[in-house]
Protein backbone atom coordinates (compact mmCIF):
# COMPACT_ATOMS: atom_id res chain seq x y z
CA UNK A 1 0.00 0.00 0.00
CA UNK A 2 1.62 3.20 -1.01
CA UNK A 3 0.92 6.82 0.55
CA UNK A 4 1.43 9.86 -1.87
CA UNK A 5 3.65 12.55 -0.56
CA UNK A 6 1.84 15.72 0.68
CA UNK A 7 1.93 18.57 -1.59
CA UNK A 8 3.15 21.52 -0.61
CA UNK A 9 1.98 24.65 -1.63
CA UNK A 10 4.41 28.09 -2.19
CA UNK A 11 2.55 30.68 -0.36
CA UNK A 12 1.13 33.00 -2.14
CA UNK A 13 3.62 36.63 -2.07
CA UNK A 14 1.70 39.33 -3.75
CA UNK A 15 3.35 41.75 -6.05
CA UNK A 16 5.16 44.61 -6.04
CA UNK A 17 2.42 47.41 -6.95
CA UNK A 18 -0.31 45.26 -4.82
CA UNK A 19 2.35 45.67 -1.82
CA UNK A 20 3.82 48.79 -2.19
CA UNK A 21 -0.38 50.05 -2.37
CA UNK A 22 -1.18 48.28 0.69
CA UNK A 23 2.24 50.17 2.13
CA UNK A 24 0.91 53.06 1.13
CA UNK A 25 -2.41 52.76 2.41
CA UNK A 26 -1.05 52.03 5.56
CA UNK A 27 0.85 54.71 5.94
CA UNK A 28 -2.10 57.16 5.05
CA UNK A 29 -4.53 55.66 7.38
CA UNK A 30 -1.75 55.69 10.00
CA UNK A 31 -1.68 59.72 9.49
CA UNK A 32 -5.30 60.24 9.70
CA UNK A 33 -5.37 57.96 13.04
CA UNK A 34 -2.50 59.82 15.02
CA UNK A 35 -4.48 63.18 13.91
CA UNK A 36 -7.71 62.30 15.31
CA UNK A 37 -5.48 60.88 18.52
CA UNK A 38 -4.21 64.43 18.51
CA UNK A 39 -7.11 66.45 20.47
CA UNK A 40 -5.12 69.17 20.80
CA UNK A 41 -4.00 69.37 16.77
CA UNK A 42 -7.64 68.59 16.37
CA UNK A 43 -9.19 71.39 18.24
CA UNK A 44 -6.35 74.13 17.11
CA UNK A 45 -7.31 72.83 13.29
CA UNK A 46 -11.53 73.64 13.89
CA UNK A 47 -11.06 76.94 16.15
CA UNK A 48 -8.32 78.61 14.13
CA UNK A 49 -9.10 79.32 10.96
CA UNK A 50 -12.76 80.50 12.46
CA UNK A 51 -10.54 82.81 14.22
CA UNK A 52 -8.70 83.79 11.89
CA UNK A 53 -11.31 84.67 9.29
CA UNK A 54 -13.56 86.16 12.10
CA UNK A 55 -10.63 88.63 13.70
CA UNK A 56 -8.80 89.63 10.28
CA UNK A 57 -11.89 89.98 8.10
CA UNK A 58 -13.79 92.07 10.99
CA UNK A 59 -10.89 94.61 11.88
CA UNK A 60 -9.90 95.21 8.05
CA UNK A 61 -13.46 94.94 6.76
CA UNK A 62 -13.68 99.02 7.02
CA UNK A 63 -10.54 99.87 5.30
CA UNK A 64 -10.63 97.14 2.02
CA UNK A 65 -12.15 97.32 -1.09
CA UNK A 66 -12.04 94.25 -3.24
CA UNK A 67 -12.81 93.35 -7.26
CA UNK A 68 -16.44 92.75 -7.05
CA UNK A 69 -17.05 94.99 -4.30
CA UNK A 70 -17.17 91.78 -1.60
CA UNK A 71 -16.72 92.53 2.32
CA UNK A 72 -12.98 91.32 3.57
CA UNK A 73 -15.35 88.77 5.34
CA UNK A 74 -16.10 87.34 1.90
CA UNK A 75 -13.22 88.11 -0.05
CA UNK A 76 -11.20 86.70 3.02
CA UNK A 77 -13.11 83.18 3.18
CA UNK A 78 -11.05 81.49 0.25
CA UNK A 79 -7.95 82.62 1.89
CA UNK A 80 -8.81 81.25 4.90
CA UNK A 81 -9.81 77.67 3.15
CA UNK A 82 -6.52 78.01 1.80
CA UNK A 83 -4.56 78.40 4.72
CA UNK A 84 -6.70 75.44 6.34
CA UNK A 85 -5.08 73.13 3.46
CA UNK A 86 -1.46 75.19 3.60
CA UNK A 87 -0.77 74.13 7.23
CA UNK A 88 -2.65 71.04 7.97
CA UNK A 89 -1.18 69.41 4.49
CA UNK A 90 2.84 71.05 5.29
CA UNK A 91 2.19 70.09 9.28
CA UNK A 92 0.72 66.46 8.18
CA UNK A 93 4.19 66.19 6.12
CA UNK A 94 6.32 67.24 9.45
CA UNK A 95 5.35 63.16 11.01
CA UNK A 96 8.38 62.62 8.53
CA UNK A 97 10.91 64.05 10.70
CA UNK A 98 9.24 62.61 13.70
CA UNK A 99 8.86 59.05 12.24
CA UNK A 100 12.94 59.13 11.34
CA UNK A 101 13.63 59.95 14.69
CA UNK A 102 11.47 57.62 16.33
CA UNK A 103 12.60 54.30 14.36
CA UNK A 104 9.31 54.02 12.58
CA UNK A 105 10.91 54.95 9.13
CA UNK A 106 13.43 52.92 8.99
CA UNK A 107 11.65 49.78 9.23
CA UNK A 108 9.45 51.15 6.90
CA UNK A 109 12.31 52.05 4.20
CA UNK A 110 13.82 48.17 4.48
CA UNK A 111 10.48 46.77 3.77
CA UNK A 112 10.79 45.72 -0.03
CA UNK A 113 8.06 48.24 -1.41
CA UNK A 114 10.28 50.81 -2.80
CA UNK A 115 10.32 54.43 -1.64
CA UNK A 116 6.83 55.64 -3.37
CA UNK A 117 5.24 53.99 -1.22
CA UNK A 118 6.08 56.44 1.70
CA UNK A 119 5.40 59.35 -0.62
CA UNK A 120 2.23 57.81 -1.64
CA UNK A 121 0.75 57.40 1.66
CA UNK A 122 2.15 60.42 3.56
CA UNK A 123 0.77 62.60 0.57
CA UNK A 124 -2.58 61.03 0.65
CA UNK A 125 -2.97 60.93 4.30
CA UNK A 126 -2.02 64.26 4.57
CA UNK A 127 -4.13 65.67 1.79
CA UNK A 128 -6.94 63.79 3.29
CA UNK A 129 -6.97 65.28 6.50
CA UNK A 130 -6.15 68.83 5.30
CA UNK A 131 -9.44 68.35 2.62
CA UNK A 132 -11.68 67.11 4.85
CA UNK A 133 -11.21 70.10 7.29
CA UNK A 134 -11.43 72.37 4.22
CA UNK A 135 -15.09 71.07 3.26
CA UNK A 136 -16.00 71.03 6.81
CA UNK A 137 -14.95 74.62 6.91
CA UNK A 138 -16.99 75.40 3.62
CA UNK A 139 -19.82 73.71 4.90
CA UNK A 140 -19.92 75.69 7.77
CA UNK A 141 -19.97 78.68 5.78
CA UNK A 142 -22.80 77.39 3.50
CA UNK A 143 -24.54 76.99 6.87
CA UNK A 144 -24.42 80.43 7.87
CA UNK A 145 -25.13 81.79 4.41
CA UNK A 146 -21.26 83.22 3.18
CA UNK A 147 -20.91 81.09 0.66
CA UNK A 148 -23.91 80.63 -1.81
CA UNK A 149 -24.94 77.21 -2.57
CA UNK A 150 -24.61 75.67 -6.32
CA UNK A 151 -23.26 73.16 -8.64
CA UNK A 152 -19.86 75.01 -8.34
CA UNK A 153 -19.64 74.12 -5.10
CA UNK A 154 -18.68 70.72 -6.10
CA UNK A 155 -15.76 71.43 -8.39
CA UNK A 156 -14.43 73.54 -5.02
CA UNK A 157 -14.03 70.46 -3.61
CA UNK A 158 -12.49 68.95 -6.38
CA UNK A 159 -9.97 71.95 -6.57
CA UNK A 160 -9.21 71.85 -2.96
CA UNK A 161 -8.20 67.92 -3.12
CA UNK A 162 -5.81 69.06 -5.80
CA UNK A 163 -4.53 71.77 -4.00
CA UNK A 164 -4.29 69.77 -0.90
CA UNK A 165 -1.73 66.81 -2.96
CA UNK A 166 0.34 69.62 -4.21
CA UNK A 167 0.75 71.14 -0.51
CA UNK A 168 1.48 67.70 1.04
CA UNK A 169 4.06 67.32 -1.84
CA UNK A 170 5.36 70.36 -1.46
CA UNK A 171 6.29 69.48 2.27
CA UNK A 172 7.59 65.93 1.26
CA UNK A 173 9.90 68.30 -0.06
CA UNK A 174 10.78 70.47 2.26
CA UNK A 175 11.16 67.81 5.42
CA UNK A 176 12.33 64.71 3.98
CA UNK A 177 15.75 66.03 4.41
CA UNK A 178 15.81 67.80 7.32
CA UNK A 179 17.16 66.26 10.80
CA UNK A 180 14.79 68.92 12.81
CA UNK A 181 11.32 70.30 13.33
CA UNK A 182 13.29 73.48 14.04
CA UNK A 183 14.45 74.11 10.63
CA UNK A 184 11.17 72.62 9.18
CA UNK A 185 9.21 75.25 11.10
CA UNK A 186 11.93 78.04 9.74
CA UNK A 187 11.46 76.96 6.08
CA UNK A 188 7.46 77.18 6.60
CA UNK A 189 7.50 80.66 8.10
CA UNK A 190 9.90 81.82 5.49
CA UNK A 191 8.83 80.55 2.26
CA UNK A 192 5.72 79.16 3.30
CA UNK A 193 3.71 81.66 4.38
CA UNK A 194 4.70 83.77 1.74
CA UNK A 195 3.69 81.84 -0.74
CA UNK A 196 0.47 82.56 0.92
CA UNK A 197 0.25 85.79 1.63
CA UNK A 198 1.43 85.80 -1.97
CA UNK A 199 -0.90 84.47 -3.61
CA UNK A 200 -4.22 86.79 -3.58
CA UNK A 201 -5.78 85.71 -0.31
CA UNK A 202 -5.34 88.43 1.50
CA UNK A 203 -5.50 90.89 -0.43
CA UNK A 204 -5.92 91.13 -4.86
CA UNK A 205 -2.90 90.90 -6.78
CA UNK A 206 -2.51 94.52 -7.64
CA UNK A 207 -1.98 95.53 -11.61
CA UNK A 208 1.31 95.67 -13.38
CA UNK A 209 0.74 98.32 -15.95
CA UNK A 210 -1.18 101.90 -16.16
CA UNK A 211 -0.51 103.57 -13.40
CA UNK A 212 1.20 101.38 -10.81
CA UNK A 213 4.54 102.06 -9.88
CA UNK A 214 7.02 99.64 -10.18
CA UNK A 215 7.09 98.43 -6.28
CA UNK A 216 3.12 97.78 -7.20
CA UNK A 217 4.84 96.23 -10.47
CA UNK A 218 6.81 93.93 -8.90
CA UNK A 219 4.81 93.23 -6.37
CA UNK A 220 1.97 91.96 -8.88
CA UNK A 221 4.35 90.01 -10.87
CA UNK A 222 5.90 87.91 -8.18
CA UNK A 223 2.36 87.14 -7.55
CA UNK A 224 1.47 86.01 -10.90
CA UNK A 225 4.40 83.44 -10.80
CA UNK A 226 3.00 81.89 -8.07
CA UNK A 227 1.14 79.21 -9.03
CA UNK A 228 -1.21 79.28 -6.10
CA UNK A 229 -2.72 82.36 -7.20
CA UNK A 230 -3.91 80.65 -10.20
CA UNK A 231 -5.47 78.22 -7.14
CA UNK A 232 -7.10 80.73 -5.30
CA UNK A 233 -8.36 82.89 -8.24
CA UNK A 234 -10.60 79.48 -9.51
CA UNK A 235 -11.06 78.72 -5.66
CA UNK A 236 -12.58 82.47 -5.93
CA UNK A 237 -14.53 82.25 -8.72
CA UNK A 238 -15.84 78.80 -8.37
CA UNK A 239 -17.44 79.81 -4.45
CA UNK A 240 -18.57 83.52 -5.65
CA UNK A 241 -19.79 82.39 -9.27
CA UNK A 242 -22.03 85.77 -9.07
CA UNK A 243 -19.45 88.26 -8.27
CA UNK A 244 -17.03 89.57 -11.28
CA UNK A 245 -13.29 89.91 -10.78
CA UNK A 246 -12.80 90.93 -13.89
CA UNK A 247 -11.76 94.50 -12.59
CA UNK A 248 -9.09 92.96 -10.37
CA UNK A 249 -5.93 93.07 -12.95
CA UNK A 250 -5.44 89.27 -13.09
CA UNK A 251 -7.87 87.57 -14.32
CA UNK A 252 -6.56 84.73 -16.13
CA UNK A 253 -9.13 81.89 -17.74
CA UNK A 254 -10.81 78.78 -15.81
CA UNK A 255 -8.95 76.55 -18.01
CA UNK A 256 -5.35 78.30 -17.29
CA UNK A 257 -5.66 78.30 -13.61
CA UNK A 258 -6.57 74.53 -13.55
CA UNK A 259 -3.74 73.71 -15.86
CA UNK A 260 -1.54 75.64 -13.84
CA UNK A 261 -2.57 73.72 -10.50
CA UNK A 262 -2.28 70.34 -12.43
CA UNK A 263 1.02 70.65 -13.44
CA UNK A 264 2.06 72.15 -10.02
CA UNK A 265 1.24 69.69 -7.90
CA UNK A 266 2.55 66.86 -10.86
CA UNK A 267 5.96 68.88 -10.81
CA UNK A 268 5.89 68.70 -6.58
CA UNK A 269 5.15 65.26 -6.66
CA UNK A 270 7.90 64.43 -9.26
CA UNK A 271 10.05 66.49 -7.59
CA UNK A 272 9.37 64.93 -4.06
CA UNK A 273 9.78 61.50 -5.75
CA UNK A 274 13.48 62.30 -7.17
CA UNK A 275 14.20 63.69 -3.87
CA UNK A 276 13.61 60.48 -2.17
CA UNK A 277 15.25 58.13 -4.71
CA UNK A 278 18.40 60.09 -4.93
CA UNK A 279 18.51 61.57 -1.14
CA UNK A 280 21.33 58.80 0.58
CA UNK A 281 21.13 60.68 3.86
CA UNK A 282 18.55 58.75 5.14
CA UNK A 283 20.23 55.45 3.88
CA UNK A 284 22.92 56.50 6.19
CA UNK A 285 20.77 57.20 8.88
CA UNK A 286 19.00 53.64 8.86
Amino acid sequence: MSHDAPTITAPHRPGPLTAGVAASWMLATREWKRFFRQRNRVTAAIVQPVLFWLLFGTGLSGAFRSAGDQSFLEFFLPGTVALIVLFTAIFATISVIEDRREGFMQSVLVAPVGRWPVLLGKVVGGAAIAWVQAVAFLVLACAVGTVPLGGSLFAAFLLLAIMALAMCSLGMIVAWPMDSTQGFHAIMMLGLMPMWLLSGSFFPVPPVTGSAGWGQALLGWVMRANPLSYSMLELRRLLYPAVDFTDAGFGPSSSVCWLVTLFATVGCTVVAWRLMRGNQKVDVIV
